[in-house]
């Protein structure tokens, strides 16, 4: 049996995601993104911005553009969403509208920011499910939700138990302008967005609610454009103090490294293959490994590890990818 079947027997299977998620908002740097992607492969999404990319009055047509470039054949690998306007905008749902109705059957994920409550989350959902069955759409398609005011993080486990959200995503920066002047700013930057206890605080409730409800948990951007290995280094201490399995993108840099971060080592990949390999040929019941007992709980451990390390591209043993992967 496969891993998926076995190891969460009665409970949701948790969301794998790409460990990467890299913005784009003009035509020029969605095209490139899309060719990037092409020549990676897909070990990033890409997020349209129908927010902060669409010039003002401009709405319309770039959420078409994006809707157009989605259902090209530039997007080889379906792994594009789009960021819409927020729910108190007068443009959001025309955004779900021509995106919908026009790429539905390709677009990754719908992403909502500034969301103040899980009633606002719900009802953004409910009119992409709307516009997808209109559409002849049978798929759901993912939600991704920006908790980034007061109200959001309050309500963090609420919105993290809706079905069909799939990742919650930090806005670091618009948090800390929430407070009016309590969080310096430089917590908006490393290392001290790290330290600040309130930012520690928002960090871990966004963390612990992913987990919670087997969603994925998204880091939030680190601006230093000039010096792409900060990208890597905050998706390091992202996830391995805070439990955070996926960070924003905003440069073509950042992306190499926010996905090493993210890859397992190779010794942990390769004792996490001897253990499943070894569970699978014992039918999943207990096995000793280097004098070590394991049981259906560490084999969810090596399980997700080995998912990771799939997902930012790693070769795994031939064994490991013929029975779990292909």
């Amino acid at each position: 049996m496969h891993p998926s079947e076995v190891l969460f027997q009665g409970e949701a299977i948790p969301v794998q995601l790409p460990v990467c998620d890299h913005y784009a908002g003009s035509e020029k740097l969605m095209r490139k993104s899309l060719a990037l992607q092409q020549a990676l492969g897909p070990v990033f999404d890409i997020t349209f911005d129908c927010e902060d990319g669409a010039a003002v009055g401009l709405e319309r047509e770039h959420a078409t553009l994006c809707a157009q470039l989605i259902n090209s054949a530039e997007n080889a690998h379906n792994r594009v969403g789009a960021r819409i306007h927020d729910p108190a905008h007068p443009g959001w749902r025309e955004d779900v509208d021509i995106l919908v109705r026009t790429a539905g059957a390709r677009l990754a994920y719908v992403v909502v920011p500034k969301v103040t409550d899980v009633v606002e989350v719900a009802r953004v959902t409910d009119h992409v499910n709307q516009v997808a069955r209109a559409s002849g759409i049978a798929r759901h398609i993912p939600i991704h939700v920006l908790i980034e005011t007061h109200s959001a993080l309050e309500q963090v486990f609420d919105i993290a138990s809706l079905v069909q959200v799939e990742c919650l995503r930090f806005g670091l920066m618009d948090f800390v302008s929430a407070h009016h002047g309590a969080i310096p700013g430089d917590a908006m930057r490393s290392p001290e967005q790290f330290e600040h206890p309130l930012i520690r605080r928002a960090m871990l409730e966004i963390s612990a609610a992913c987990h919670r409800h087997g969603k994925v948990p998204s880091h939030n951007v680190s601006t230093d454009v000039q010096n792409p290995q900060r990208s890597g280094d905050d998706a390091y201490r992202a996830r391995a103090e805070f439990g955070y399995l996926r960070k924003w993108s905003i440069h073509p840099g950042q992306i190499e490294p926010i996905v090493s971060a993210f890859r397992p080592g190779d010794s942990e990949i390769g004792a996490a293959s001897q253990i499943l390999l070894a569970a699978h040929e014992n039918n999943w019941a207990p096995i000793r490994h280097d004098g070590q007992l394991h049981d259906r709980a560490s084999y969810r451990y090596y399980w997700s590890l080995l998912q990771r390390a799939h997902a930012t591209g790693t070769k795994l043993p031939s064994p490991v990818t013929e029975l779990f992967f292909d």
